[in-house]
Formats: structure tokens, C-alpha cells, sequence
């Protein structure tokens, strides 16, 4: 009986994830987030990306005054080969400046210069998101927004991997845990379904890539739910303003502290 009702929550946790890799829906209140950003200027951390495009799930390219974008080296696997400069495109002929530099280190960029910064499935790739979250506080104005997305493990290769606790990341923030961490390495090749990750490879393959990751960032160093994101933003007295749960879950926050 027990190994029937396991099988049966299997069958209806892949249905799920089935069902909605083919039904994209679109954030209940996304007026008040296009509102939110309209006509301000602001950072992307590791885009371009396609949610923020026209028809993706929070279309606010459009609506940007401004956008310049950060991305951690000149070839990446997502981008393939950028440069540094002013060829960070992304909204037809929209264009802003392109930093080359660590998320967790945008030494760069003087306090206060943004009203905003956005972040899609970047975090995640992160070793010390707590350094990294506060370092993008610290480019935003007093009032500005950060919004974040990141995957929700159910519907993704993550879901047989813990959600990392708020602790966790914290030791890690005080540690000062650089990017060529790799510490989590042997739990991520347990539990990476490969059968999610096509890209990966074989077993073989994918525990090559990952023993480079410093090179490519591909890991997802730590698994995240929307409770643990909340507790990131009341850390560093963030406002939360909206958040969201899907297949991805969305948190904006409001830097209320200079």
C-alpha cells in the first residue's frame, strides 16, 4: 500500500510539472509591477532574459527607461561571448551598459545610482546570495526595488534536493564563501534528476561541467522557496511589496533604509 501511494504521488507530481511547462501564467497584480518600474532606470543581473520580453511572464522591457546588465564573464553559456561596454541590448532598440563583473562585487558601480534591480534565475547559480543580495541593495536608491526570480524545485531538476534553510546561508554570508565553492557539490550529483536536465549530458558529462563551475556557474548552489526569499529581504529590511508562486517564484522588495 505504502509503495502504491509513493508511485501514485510520482505520477501526479510529473503530470504536474507536465502540465505546466506547456502553460505559462502570467502574475495576477502585473499592472501594479509594470507600474512599479515604468519610466525608471535600472540593473539586470544575468541577462537578458526572456521573462522580461513581450510575451514572457513579466513583460517589463517595454516599460524601462533604462537597463544596463551585468554578467559575470565575456562567454557565458547562456549568452555566448558579450563584451564590456555599451552593448548591453535588451529590448529591440533598446541598449545600456554592459558590466563584466561578479554579482556579489559591483565595485563598478557607485552607491544609490539605480531605481532598481532585476535578477531571473541567477541567484540560485550563486555561492553567497546573501553577499550578493546586499551588494545589489547597495546599488539601488532609498525606495528603489529589487525583484527576483527563481525556480520552484518542484517543476525543475531541483525537486528532489532540500530547500536550503535561511541558517545555512547565513554561515555562509559570515564565512565569506567565494564562487569557487564547491562544497555542496557531491549532494547536487546525487540529486540532480538528469532526466529534467537534457543539457547536462550523461552523469559523466555533467560531473565534468560542475567540477568547472567557476568557469560556467551552471549549478544551482542552493534551492530556494518563496519563505526563505521573504527572510533574505527582512534580513537586510527590505519591504516585501508582492510576491509570487508558480513554476517560478517572483519577490519584489523595497530598500526602505539608506
Amino acid at each position: 500500500m505504502t509503495m502504491g501511494i509513493l508511485c501514485l504521488n510520482r505520477c501526479r507530481s510529473f503530470i504536474k510539472r507536465l502540465y505546466t511547462r506547456k502553460i505559462r501564467i502570467k502574475i495576477t497584480d502585473l499592472r501594479d509591477t509594470q507600474k512599479l518600474f515604468s519610466n525608471k532606470s535600472g540593473l539586470e543581473i544575468g541577462g537578458p532574459s526572456k521573462f522580461f520580453e513581450n510575451k514572457g511572464l513579466i513583460p517589463l522591457y517595454r516599460y524601462i527607461n533604462k537597463l544596463d546588465g551585468c554578467n559575470f564573464s565575456t562567454n557565458t553559456i547562456w549568452e555566448g561571448k558579450i563584451e564590456n561596454g555599451n552593448e548591453y541590448k535588451y529590448h529591440k532598440y533598446k541598449k545600456g551598459i554592459q558590466y563584466i563583473s561578479e554579482a556579489s562585487n559591483l565595485s563598478l558601480i557607485p552607491n544609490s545610482t539605480y531605481d532598481f534591480v532585476l535578477s531571473c534565475n541567477c541567484l540560485e547559480h550563486m555561492a553567497n546570495p546573501l553577499k550578493a543580495v546586499k551588494e545589489w541593495i547597495r546599488v539601488i536608491k532609498t525606495g528603489g526595488l529589487i525583484l527576483l526570480v527563481l525556480p520552484n524545485k518542484d517543476y525543475c531538476f531541483d525537486h528532489n534536493r532540500p530547500i536550503t534553510v535561511f541558517s545555512h546561508l547565513l554561515v555562509d554570508y559570515f564565512n565569506e564563501v567565494e564562487e569557487n565553492d564547491l562544497s555542496h557539490l557531491n549532494d547536487i550529483l546525487l540529486l540532480h534528476d538528469l532526466e529534467m536536465d537534457k543539457l547536462a549530458g550523461t552523469f559523466e558529462q555533467f560531473k565534468a561541467r560542475s567540477l568547472k563551475n567557476y568557469d560556467n556557474r551552471a549549478l544551482h548552489q542552493h534551492v530556494f522557496s518563496i519563505s526563505v526569499l521573504i527572510e533574505i529581504f527582512i534580513y537586510f529590511h527590505m519591504e516585501v511589496v508582492q510576491t509570487y508562486e508558480g513554476q517560478h517564484f517572483v519577490i519584489t522588495g523595497k530598500k526602505i533604509k539608506g
